[in-house]
């Protein structure tokens, strides 16, 4: 979280604080290959084989990074102008070209597809994280949040919708009320679809 910020917990109850050795905003994080990583303002990126003890890596570049994932062996990053950075072990970075300026807001691997999500609409997806395709902008929000489950991806927006794919490829829009407001974060697991937004906002869907 902000200033650098990281909380560990064993059982999601109770949290103990970690030193990062930054206070710049950290956005995401993930593990693979026996390593977590975590990512944020300013190209950050740092990685951890046991979550207490963290070590900066350089990313090359000064954008932030907003969205990290691990799939198919391999770490990818996401965020801000349009930048995708690729890693085997979280140490040494390699860009790649996305096509886009936009910036991205969320990332995930499922159905051996990466796919990317920001602003404007702007939808990525790869098989490897080395080459990008671009797909037809959905709504012209932002797309903040991505998961995978049930055989679906699923993308919460601030545009009070959510869009559903079954290949990554293809996406249908889903009106949610305009009561609702900006969601952020979307995830699947025990049978059901979970998203978080604005104000405290909590939807769930199966």
């Amino acid at each position: 979280g902000y200033s650098g910020t990281i909380l560990t917990s064993s059982d999601g109850t109770t949290w103990t604080s970690k030193t990062s050795g930054t206070t710049k905003g950290l956005w995401g994080v993930t593990y693979g290959n026996s390593t977590w990583v975590t990512n944020g303002d300013n190209g950050s990126i740092f990685t951890s084989s046991d979550g207490t003890s963290w070590d900066n890596r350089t990313s090359g570049i000064s954008s932030d990074i907003i969205g990290i994932t691990y799939g198919n062996s391999i770490f990818v990053a996401v965020g801000s102008n349009g930048k995708i950075l690729t890693s085997s072990d979280g140490t040494t970075w390699t860009p790649r070209t996305s096509g886009t300026t936009h910036d991205f807001h969320g990332i995930t691997y499922a159905n051996s597809t990466f796919v990317a999500v920001g602003v404007s609409g702007t939808i990525r997806t790869s098989s490897d994280g080395t080459t990008w395709t671009s797909l037809t902008s959905v709504g012209g929000g932002e797309l903040n949040g991505i998961t995978y489950g049930n055989s679906t991806f699923v993308i919460v927006s601030d545009s009070y919708r959510t869009y559903t794919s079954s290949d990554g490829i293809t996406w249908n829009s889903n009106y949610i009320g305009a009561s609702f407001a900006v969601f952020w974060g979307v995830i699947y697991a025990n049978n059901t679809f979970m998203a978080v937004g604005n104000s405290g906002t909590i939807i769930t869907s199966s």
